[in-house]
Parts: structure tokens; sequence; C-alpha cells
């Protein structure tokens, strides 16, 4: 991939990233044990508003083996557990233009090495990323510094690369040395985002979903009310992800919002994200970067 980034594009680029930077210290001092999940996300969600920016997607929360792909449902009553692993994903936009970085919480003492092997592999990405680095380069020093401390990555897990609303832009950067991955990281962003577990490696989907993105397509199909709720949510968000707390008001009641995303999915005007868990129950831990490739330089924007 090689994607030029102009002046405009980097200042807004670096904004999204300081903001992201900003919000996952803040997870740091509100995410604790007991803290309901609704209410840590949408804290989170508010932060990045009020310091200029957008969601690129709802906060994630993933607790012990929920890898990927959960937030909160509304009025949901979950509470971050005791001796728990909790990641927090957060994506950030302005006008556009995205950053993507995650941090895990260790409230387990047992599993602080867990932790430690996905918090090493990011800070060895971000010493080797260079101009034109191999895809399979960077999945090889993960998949090594995970297994030193006696751990998987997650195979079927990835980092991405991004463009203008856009977060999974069609390049892959695996969590392995994956041999068919050695094409260049040229100009353009990227995610870097390593994933580790004590279990099999592997992720799996499960039927819950609480996260949708919208498809172009042809919308005057859909009855008034979904027509009313697409147009807003398209209006609002254009093709990025969204949780059903976001769009609430639109509706007469939770079950109500749901008939009409089910609608837009069966009109194959809408996506529907399964949450992945670890295959077999491990415990899982994320750290993650968005990295800038300029001509001569990498800029880890969200570090």
């Amino acid at each position: 991939m090689s994607l030029m980034v102009t002046d405009d594009e980097l200042a807004k680029l670096l904004k999204a990233g300081e903001i992201a930077r900003r919000v996952r210290e803040e997870a740091h001092r509100v995410v604790k044990p007991g803290a309901r999940l609704v209410d840590v996300a949408e804290y989170l969600e508010r932060m990045i508003r009020e310091l200029g920016g957008f969601p690129a997607f709802p906060i994630n929360i993933g607790v012990n083996e929920v890898a990927a792909h959960y937030t909160p449902v509304p009025n949901d009553p979950s509470v971050i557990p005791d001796n728990s692993v909790v990641k927090i994903d957060i994506g950030v936009h302005v006008d556009g233009y995205i950053a993507d970085t995650a941090t895990t919480l260790c409230f387990n003492p047992a599993m602080e090495g867990l932790v430690e092997a996905a918090r090493k592999a990011l800070e060895r990405v971000v010493e080797v990323f260079k101009p034109g680095v191999k895809a399979s380069e960077i999945g090889r020093v993960v998949e090594d510094t995970i297994r030193s401390y006696g751990f998987k990555p997650i195979k079927n897990l990835s980092g991405h690369s991004i463009s203008a609303y856009t977060i999974h832009a069609g390049v892959s950067i695996p969590n392995f040395n994956d041999l068919f991955a050695r094409y260049k990281l040229e100009q353009g962003v990227y995610a870097v985002e390593p994933f580790a577990t004590n279990g099999a490696g592997l992720v799996k989907d499960l039927s819950l979903k609480t996260i949708y993105a919208l498809k172009q397509g042809r919308r005057g199909r859909l009855p008034p009310q979904a027509l009313r709720l697409y147009d807003q949510i398209y209006g609002e968000r254009k093709t990025l992800p969204f949780a059903e707390r976001w769009y609430m008001g639109l509706a007469s009641s939770a079950e109500g919002l749901k008939g009409l995303l089910a609608l837009m999915e069966r009109n194959n005007l809408l996506t529907a994200y399964p949450v992945l868990v670890e295959k077999d129950s491990g415990v899982v831990s994320q750290f993650e970067h968005t990295f800038i490739v300029l001509d001569k330089e990498v800029v880890v924007s969200t570090l």
C-alpha cells in the first residue's frame, strides 16, 4: 500500500491520535472492579467529543476471554469483575481521519505476565516499524515477543491499514510470522494491535452482536421508520461503526431499534459484527497504536 499523506491530513491524524492517547490514559483512571461497563463507555465517548473529536467506533470493552467487538448495550447491567483482565479499544476521528489505540488493565496478579507480553510486543513494533517494513516482519516481532513470555499470539486477529472514514482499509498486519504477508508497509496509516492469550491462540464468533455499520445500497426499499433511522445514522457516521446506545431515541424501545437494524441487515444495508471470544476461553490481552508512515519516517500518533 502506498498512500501519500498531505499536511492537512497529517494535522487531523495527529489531533485524533492525541485525543485517543488522552482518552486511553483516562481509561486507566476510571476502569476499576465494580464500574458499570456502560458508564465507562459513555464517559470515554463523551470525553472524545469534548476534546474535539468523534468516536471512530464505539468504545470496545473486552473482559477476560472477550477479545473484540463488545460494546455495552442500552441499560447494560454488566460491571468490571474482580480479578479480571480488561481491554479498552478506542477509536477517534477528526473529519474522518482516524486514530485507533487500545490498552489492557490487569486486576488479576496472576495475569500480569500475559498483559506484559502484549505490551512489550507493541513496544518492539514501535522500535522496528520503518517505512517499507514488511508486514510479515511486524508479525514475526509480535509472535516472538509474546511466545518469549510463554503465551500465544491470536492468529486470526490482525492489525490493518486505515483510510478516511474506513477503519479496516484492506491491508492486514498479522500477529504472527505469516510468510504470505511479505508486502511492504509504505506511505499510509496502519494500526498494529498485538493480542496475547493463554488459550488456543484463535478467536471465534458469538451469536451476540453489539456493534453495527451501515452499507451503501438501495435504501428506498426500507419502510419509512427504518429509512429515517438509516438516513440519520448515515448523516452522522457514513459507514463508520456505531452502537445501539447512540440511537435509542429514534425507536420506541430497545427491541424496536433491534428490529429496524435487523431489517436493514436483511436488505444488505447493514453489517452486524459478532462479539469475538478466545476459542478455548483463554484470557486475552491487547495493546494497539496507530502508525503514520511518511516518506522517510514513521510517526506513532497515539504514543
